[in-house]
């Protein structure tokens, strides 16, 4: 065994005892987890959220949940790093889905009275949005093997290399399963790749 993958695994073993020793209500693990992983986690919530505000309080949400269901965590399942994005992404979609009905309740009632004035910026923003929503329909419809590296790839930014690592994939399948949703995420986006160029 080399001597990276010794620390990888010394690494998940020891994430995974702070986690046993928060079940036990050991604060200072908290706080090392929290050292530990905020900042990836943080950048996460921000990609999906697109706001720094939100995504800091996802990110106190998150290590709420963590601390108070440590004791169902289960290192057979999946390490630490992997279960810590999976509550931070599945949080972040929540809080998204929250906003967008109360984005949709303004904008019902800006059409019971509508603005006389309009911007450039504005309709830029709802194509942004459209496409973003588009985006996440195709993201819905990839299998969930070839969803999962994307997602860790652009919303947890961890490269291949840790995405195998935090998933027990071989790097080889990684760069398969990138690979092929890159190419049907293409595919079924090919017109509205066009309209940017």
């Amino acid at each position: 065994m080399q001597s990276d993958e010794i620390a990888v695994t010394a690494t998940e073993v020891d994430d995974a005892s702070l986690v046993e020793r928060m079940a036990e209500g050991d604060e200072t693990a908290l706080g090392a987890l929290y050292d530990r992983f905020s900042g990836m986690l943080l950048g996460l919530a921000r990609r999906v959220l697109h706001s720094t505000s939100d995504a800091e309080e996802v990110l106190q949400e998150v290590f709420l949940q963590v601390w108070r269901q440590a004791g169902r965590y289960d290192r057979r399942k999946s390490s630490v790093s992997t279960w810590l994005v999976l509550i931070t992404r599945s949080r972040s979609i929540d809080r998204l889905r929250s906003r967008k009905v109360k984005d949709r309740t303004l904008d019902q009632v800006r059409q019971e009275k509508p603005t006389l004035h309009t911007s450039p910026q504005g309709q830029g923003s709802v194509l942004l949005e459209q496409r973003r929503e588009r985006l996440d329909s195709e993201l819905a419809e990839l299998p969930p093997e070839q969803r999962q590296v994307l997602e860790l790839a652009f919303f947890a930014g961890m490269t291949q290399s840790e995405i195998a690592s935090a998933t027990d994939i071989p790097l080889g399948t990684v760069k398969t399963r990138t690979l092929l949703a890159m190419k049907k995420l293409r595919k079924a986006l090919e017109e509205d790749i066009r309209s940017l160029l």
